[in-house]
């Protein structure tokens, strides 16, 4: 196991745990995040941050891999995120919606590039509509 591959799994279980000090710990200070739901995030300061609002909305998750790869500095992971929303959850206007208490299976891809063992650039994948409907947050048809 490289490196990128160890990060990769410490940021999982991270993110997993609510661990938002190590999180900040796996990532540099100029990193970047692309994600379906924020975009671009610039700084590790504003990475934790979305990772707050996830481990807020979402404590108890946990991710179940089908996929696990290492290609040179970078670690790929292909898996399921589960968890019951029983926090709030955050809108990009400020506001929150509270807890629908339901449980989503969600799945994802994320990649992280790593240097000198920290994250440089970090990419999620997963289809927000479905995240949505899951939550019951879509008008029914």
């Amino acid at each position: 196991m490289g490196e990128a591959r160890d990060v990769m799994d410490r940021l999982t279980e991270a993110v997993t745990h609510g661990d938002l000090k190590t999180i900040a710990d796996l990532y540099t200070e100029d990193a970047v995040a692309l994600t379906p739901d924020e975009g671009e995030i610039q700084g590790r300061d504003a990475i934790v941050e979305y990772w707050r609002s996830m481990t807020t909305s979402i404590p108890d998750a946990t991710f179940t891999y089908r996929n696990r790869f290492e290609i040179g500095d970078t670690a790929v992971d292909e898996g399921i995120f589960t968890g019951k929303n029983t926090g709030p959850i955050p809108l990009p206007d400020g506001e929150t919606l509270p807890a629908t208490g339901r449980t989503v299976n969600i799945r994802g891809i994320d990649l992280a590039q790593v240097k000198d063992g920290r994250i440089t650039s970090y990419r999620l994948y997963f289809d927000q509509m479905e995240f949505l409907d899951q939550l019951g947050l879509l008008p029914e048809e």
